[in-house]
């Protein structure tokens, strides 16, 4: 309240032009009643300063201790204790600066309750105001530290699953790895120098981070230049971007969990060549990314629902709330993965 906008730009100019105004409306409304000018103004003057003071008492009393239900009387009894004291000390006061001014004095003295009155409805209306205002601050500092646990949480599980994600990956590559060194030396030392490639650019990567449309397919295709040195000539992917989404954002390494996906599911059991689509465009207010692949509905885990796809369908739900974002299609021989990301986010805040 005032401490509030006294730490605000020029906030002792604001209070200052507030209470002149309140003792201005004060020194008419006694001039009105037949006090003299300079009297009402060192009534004024005094009320002024100590009904402030009282304000800033309540202020600092109700900001560090808040009663509760067994002292609720407090709300009651400290405007009230506090307005008698008002009162009697500005009594007090003016009659020792206007001692000889009797008529002032007798309207003084003759003015008590209704001044009383006024200063304890003032005190009363302000503690209503301070003891709403607080309930209202608590409730708003319990939304923003519940909106930050909230955030950490995510982030903290996104970081999770970020870590999940990496060593599943790298486990099958080091396989593979493990399978050429024999057989095929120069490509295993080849996809040693691939997945060291990408493995550093990932671990950079920010899991909060937006990256563009581009930028992720350039990942992509370095992660698919490590999958060919496994398959070989059996793996075929075909990239579909349009150009207008190529400068669209989505957050980072989202997308190659679904290839891997579809990669381990299309091509694992199978000896021809396999061909992954990847189809990325813009429908309505979403930039839309497809990617399908040929299963074998008889295989064991055929649908394609590994660790990869739960965790693209985690994470979307930590980064916009919703459910529905990532579809999957299914058709004879063909396992179809649809991915909506709203371009109404607000790229700039991950929250």
């Amino acid at each position: 309240m005032v401490n509030r906008l006294l730490k605000t730009s020029y906030g002792w100019l604001k209070v200052m032009l507030v209470l002149v105004c309140f003792g201005a409306v004060n020194s008419f409304l006694l001039t009105a009643y037949g006090v003299r000018l300079g009297d009402s103004v060192v009534d004024s003057l005094v009320y002024v300063l100590l009904v402030f003071a009282g304000g800033m008492l309540l202020e600092n009393i109700f900001r560090f201790y808040k009663p509760q239900k067994g002292n609720s009387w407090l709300w009651v009894g400290l405007p009230l204790l506090l307005g008698v004291v008002i009162v009697l000390a500005g009594e007090l006061a003016l009659k020792h600066l206007l001692e000889s001014e009797w008529g002032y004095l007798t309207f003084l003295r003759e003015s008590r309750y209704v001044r009383g009155v006024f200063v304890l409805m003032l005190f009363g209306a302000y503690t209503g105001f301070l003891i709403v205002g607080g309930q209202l601050e608590d409730q708003l500092e319990a939304r923003r530290r519940t909106e930050m646990m909230d955030k950490l949480s995510k982030e903290a599980e996104m970081y999770h699953l970020r870590q999940q994600l990496q060593p599943h990956f790298l486990f099958n590559s080091l396989n593979s790895v493990s399978a050429l060194v024999k057989r095929k030396p120069e490509q295993a030392r080849e996809m040693i120098l691939q997945l060291s490639e990408f493995l550093r650019g990932t671990i950079r990567k920010d899991p909060m981070e937006w990256v563009g449309v581009r930028e992720e397919m350039k990942c992509l295709q370095l992660f698919l230049e490590i999958e060919k040195v496994r398959f070989g000539h059996r793996l075929e992917v075909d990239f579909f971007v349009e150009e207008e989404t190529e400068k669209l954002m989505l957050p980072s390494l989202l997308i190659q969990p679904l290839l891997e996906n579809a990669v381990k599911h299309g091509i694992y059991g199978r000896t021809d060549r396999v061909c992954i689509k990847i189809l990325v465009n813009k429908i309505g207010n979403f930039l839309n990314i497809m990617i399908s692949n040929p299963y074998d509905p008889e295989a064991v885990n055929s649908n394609g629902e590994g660790f990869g796809l739960e965790s693209v369908k985690r994470r979307m739900y930590l980064l916009f709330g919703r459910h529905d974002l990532l579809k999957v299609k299914q058709s004879p021989e063909l396992f179809e993965v649809n991915l909506s990301i709203p371009l109404t986010y607000d790229q700039n805040d991950n929250n």
